[in-house]
């Protein structure tokens, strides 16, 4: 044994008889077992002989370079702070972009669009389906008239754009390049990311419309298009929020999030693209929970893992390819409807564990989003947590200032080990797409999410304000309600569109979509086309249910 690891079990041994058995023997600990949401067990106490194996060099290094634990960017926040990107959308397009307007005005960053159910299901407003949902949880967007009203006065070639939208995704790209096009502003100065990640739907959200295949061709032919006619725009951001948001664990998020990445890059090989023309594209996005140690070291866990298996599996030779980009956004499964200012302690708290875990972009939840969309003036709330991390406490001065630390190493290492754990089940199943139709990942996301819910009803898990502390606090009196007869108005819209266009140029388009969706041809062109021609997002998504048919869901219970 070395002299220097001596030196340290001498002094642990004189700690443990000396220090911590006499106290042990006074009282018990808080809690018979200190565990992360990942089953990883929390020492009391770590110190060198945690990172014995530890290889420098090879896990760690320097920011900017393989295996990017400590960042993408050599300077990080020394060069560029984050993305400070607020997700909002709701009511109507004009409502939507008045508040788009109002948060560039207070200093956001980023644009950050949600779209309601309706528009995320590829129903237009006025069918059956879309009854009572229309604008609720995000903004209506049905034809070109809408998207051209929800960008108004926003300057397409200077922002970065984010759609959350998923089985749509084509479809809402599209309109966008559309509207940019009207403009004068060329593809390739318009920056932005799509959600595109459909397989995250079918494991924890719910907002698809075709069957796992289909839904894996669009996004391919997406990746081919925009590859060659939108090269600055984020083809893809795989998705670890919504698992999160459905129970899963930390480590479990970490797995299948990249699960579903390589699931992408599987299929865009197959689809005869090069690593390199389109992997720098792809972009991810997480949530943050709670344990901010654990939320850090998954970050910084992710970039290493997805770094090796672009480099080791796919062959990657460009370090852009091994970058894992991503945005990150708190956590809204954490948020109480009692006490609701508490969730502005929790959200500040999940924020700083974002930066400290090295996140390119960041939404910081509203405290009053457990009961409503959020008011302006949470909002408002929200977005300046993020500029008191940024400009006030200083953290963002020096690069991953918790690498080294014995606990996060080894936090780090032990869920990079328990992910390539379910990657390797995953594997075995034949991929992300076998798993997902065998309910492989959504079985485990329903036990981790039982076991969670237990924990809090034993009060082995305590959240306060619900099931202890649970005395004080006032409800807010002001949440933001979504007028009913904007539903009616935007109804009419879809029908004006309609009645004033060209119907035999409008049929057409329609059935070229058709016809590609059959026959192989990059859906991208004819769905930009049928867009030009008028044609509604229903109309369009309808086009492809013809061919590719509609998802019935696995009974995993």
């Amino acid at each position: 044994m070395p002299e220097d690891d001596r030196k340290i079990a001498s002094a642990r041994k004189n700690w443990e008889e000396r220090k911590l058995n006499p106290s042990l023997k006074r009282g018990a600990e808080r809690k018979a077992k200190f565990v992360t949401s990942s089953g990883i067990e929390i020492k009391r106490a770590y110190d060198p002989e945690d990172l014995n194996d530890f290889d420098f060099v090879n896990e760690l290094g320097f920011p900017g370079e393989y295996p990017f634990t400590r960042g993408v960017q050599p300077t990080m926040y020394r060069g560029r702070l984050w993305t400070m990107r607020q997700y909002a959308g709701f009511g109507s397009a004009e409502e939507s972009n008045r508040r788009y307007r109002y948060l560039f005005e207070q200093g956001q960053t980023g644009l950050s669009v949600a779209f309601d159910l309706p528009t995320q299901m590829g129903r237009d407003s006025d069918h059956p389906l879309a009854d009572g949902e229309v604008g609720r949880v995000g903004v209506p967007i049905c034809s070109l008239a809408d998207m051209e009203t929800l960008l108004a006065g926003l300057p397409l070639d200077k922002i970065s754009t984010s759609m959350t939208i998923n089985a749509t995704a084509s479809i809402l790209l599209a309109l966008y390049l559309v509207v940019a096009e009207r403009r004068g502003v060329g593809w390739d100065k318009v920056n932005g990311t799509i959600q595109n990640d459909v397989l995250k739907e079918y494991v924890a959200r719910g907002t698809y419309i075709y069957p796992p295949r289909g839904s894996m061709r669009i996004i391919t032919d997406i990746f081919s298009f925009a590859t060659k006619e939108v090269p600055n725009w984020n083809t893809i951001s795989i998705s670890g929020y919504h698992i999160r948001e459905a129970g899963s664990t930390a480590a479990q998020e970490l797995a299948f999030t990249i699960a579903d990445g390589i699931a992408y890059v599987d299929a865009a090989l197959k689809a005869g693209l090069q690593i390199d023309a389109f992997a720098s594209r792809l972009s991810f996005f997480f949530n943050v929970h709670n344990n901010f140690f654990e939320e850090v070291a998954k970050f910084r866990a992710a970039r290493r893992l997805w770094a090796k298996i672009m480099k080791e599996r796919f062959a990657a030779k460009d370090e852009r390819s091994m970058m894992m980009r991503f945005h990150a956004q708190t956590a809204g499964s954490t948020l109480t409807a009692q006490q609701v200012d508490n969730n502005v302690v929790r959200v500040t708290m999940q924020a700083l564990a974002a930066v400290l875990g090295g996140a390119q972009s960041l939404h910081t939840n509203s405290k009053d989003e457990a009961l409503a969309l959020p008011t302006e003036s949470s909002v408002l709330l929200a977005l300046r947590t993020q500029q008191l991390i940024a400009h006030e406490s200083d953290v963002a001065d020096t690069i991953d200032p918790l690498g080294g630390s014995y606990y996060v190493e080894r936090l780090t290492t032990e869920l990079g080990k328990k992910a390539l754990e379910y990657l390797s089940k995953i594997d075995d199943f034949g991929g992300a797409v076998a798993a997902i139709e065998r309910g492989y990942m959504q079985r485990e996301i329903q036990n981790a999410a039982f076991i969670y819910q237990r924990e809090i009803e034993t009060k082995q898990r305590i959240i306060v304000g619900v099931n202890q502390f649970t005395g004080g606090g006032e409800p807010p009196g002001e949440i933001l309600r979504v007028k009913p007869e904007l539903e009616e108005k935007q109804k009419a819209g879809v029908a004006r569109v309609r009645a004033q266009r060209n119907s035999e140029t409008a049929m057409k388009a329609l059935a070229r979509v058709e016809a590609a969706a059959g026959d192989g041809q990059n859906l991208m062109p004819p769905i930009i086309d049928a867009v030009r021609g008028w044609c509604t997002l229903g109309e369009i998504s309808d086009a492809m249910r013809k061919v590719f048919g509609e998802y019935r869901p696995v009974n995993t219970v």
